[in-house]
């Protein structure tokens, strides 16, 4: 997993409000394990007509958000469906981080699972959030995870609260696999101390 420590970056504005796991990433696309290549679907049946064009209007279409790396989006970001492939869909298409005022549980702890950080941040810090990302591709939004802080375009910033567990997670570019390879040492002496001991195990 790719380390999380600040990131300057187009944020695109996303004001709906429930945009859930389905809308994320549609049924159809959940048949594969892989975690890469779902970000050509992203957001699928708002982002393409059903012969494959792509809608000008969606957010993501539009030539200042192409690269945007944040979301702010709407209230109950993610909820629905437990699929992980949601993040995956987000990573692969580019997006680092997702602000809203509320997130899904399944869906909040996925994205730190998987490199993303989701940030809370009251109401009206959003509405700001979501003001400036309005102004397109030439205002570059900040996100610092180690001050914990987002950092608007012409310099307002505003604080978020993140687990010190997950913060050093992200920080550091552990998943749960490269968190039990910190333990590596110590697996391997016990494994070795239990087949002295119990040899025919």
């Amino acid at each position: 997993m790719d380390k999380f420590t600040t990131l300057t970056g187009i944020a695109a504005p996303m004001p709906l409000v429930n945009i859930d796991t389905d809308m994320i990433i549609p049924k159809q696309f959940l048949k594969t394990i892989k975690r890469s290549g779902l970000g050509a679907n992203l957001f699928d049946e708002m982002r393409f007509t059903q012969d494959g064009k792509e809608i000008p209007d969606f957010v993501l279409n539009q030539p200042a958000y192409r690269e945007a790396e944040i979301l702010v989006a709407g209230d109950n970001f993610g909820c629905g469906s437990s699929r992980e492939h949601a993040p995956w869909a987000l990573l692969d298409f580019g997006i680092r981080a997702v602000i809203s005022t509320s997130f899904a549980d399944i869906f909040f702890n996925n994205c730190f699972k998987n490199g993303i950080l989701p940030i809370m941040l009251p109401q009206d810090a959003v509405d700001v959030l979501m003001e400036d990302a309005r102004k397109g591709a030439n205002a570059r939004m900040s996100v610092d995870l180690e001050a914990q802080t987002v950092t608007t375009s012409d310099g307002q910033s505003f604080a978020f609260e993140v687990d010190s567990f997950r913060k050093h997670c992200l920080l550091n570019g552990l998943d749960d696999i490269g968190l039990t390879l910190e333990k590596a040492t110590a697996i391997d002496s016990y494994e070795k101390t239990a087949a002295q001991s119990r040899p025919w195990v």
